[in-house]
């Protein structure tokens, strides 16, 4: 009995060990990565489209105050942060427009790219307003870019801020699934929910293997936003946003905070 309490006495100081000193090392990464400049690039879901409180220099790209890099740049005070990530960002327009402040003295790098290139707004158009057969097909076009051309893209994107900023830790985040399935939901039917997300899973592994491939770091939201889908009844997501469409399907504040923050944060 007295040997079974000193086990559990012992356990529980190991885990605070552990904890502590867990605790401590994702610090001192951020501190690290703090040293140096961070440089936030990318699409909307970087930008921070649909989690509101923009900054109003930032015009249509619509970067936000709410977005993860600037909680992230808040938290942890990098010696400089510039933020260019855009509303509508495809991989090219990386490459020819936000690639600036990059340099060898760059400490962080975060990017979202790609869902752009695959037609990702073409996609949820065509989905909530055609058929079923129209919207898989569309789906399935989509397939076809990530599967073919998406990665050439990628590599341009992610050898273009290598070259820039030899130094940094780059750390590329993903796209969550949309939609809970299984769920009574009005809209969309199981079948066009399914394969959204199917293609979502398509994106996100394409984007793995290419970030790997260079030596960076993938963050993957989905297991964040688990429970947090469109039709979860807790949804991190907008749905069809009559009012602002642009802020359709993309994260709410709460996504950010707590679907991408956290995801970035176990990754840096």
């Amino acid at each position: 009995m007295r040997r079974s309490r000193l086990s559990v006495y012992l356990g529980s100081i190991l885990l605070a060990v552990v904890t502590a000193f867990t605790g401590a090392a994702a610090a001192h990464a951020s501190q690290q990565a703090a040293v140096g400049g961070y440089v936030a690039l990318g699409d909307s879901y970087s930008s921070g489209v649909g989690a509101g409180s923009y900054i109003s220099s930032s015009g249509d790209c619509k970067r936000s105050t709410k977005a993860y890099p600037y909680l992230w740049q808040a938290a942890n005070s990098p010696s400089s942060f510039d933020f260019t990530a855009c509303s509508g960002a495809r991989t090219d327009e990386v490459l020819a427009s936000q690639l600036g402040p990059l340099s060898s003295s760059t400490g962080l790098v975060s990017l979202s790219v790609g869902g752009n290139d695959a037609g990702f707004a073409d996609v949820m158009t065509t989905c909530v307003l055609q058929s079923e057969s129209t919207c898989l097909s569309r789906i399935n076009t989509a397939r076809a870019y990530v599967t073919s051309t998406l990665p050439g893209k990628l590599n341009n994107v992610y050898s273009a801020i290598r070259n820039r900023a030899p130094n940094a830790k780059v750390v590329v985040l993903g796209y969550p699934r949309f939609y809970k399935l299984g769920a009574t939901c009005v809209g969309l039917s199981e079948n066009k929910r399914a394969a959204i997300n199917d293609a979502a899973d398509l994106l996100n592994s394409t984007t793995a293997q290419r970030v790997n491939a260079h030596g960076f770091t993938f963050a993957d939201v989905r297991s964040p936003f688990t429970g947090h889908e469109i039709c979860s009844g807790n949804s991190w997501l907008h749905s069809v946003n009559w009012t602002n469409i642009g802020e359709s399907y993309h994260p709410k504040a709460a996504g950010q905070s707590g679907g991408y923050l956290p995801a970035f944060n176990n990754a840096v």
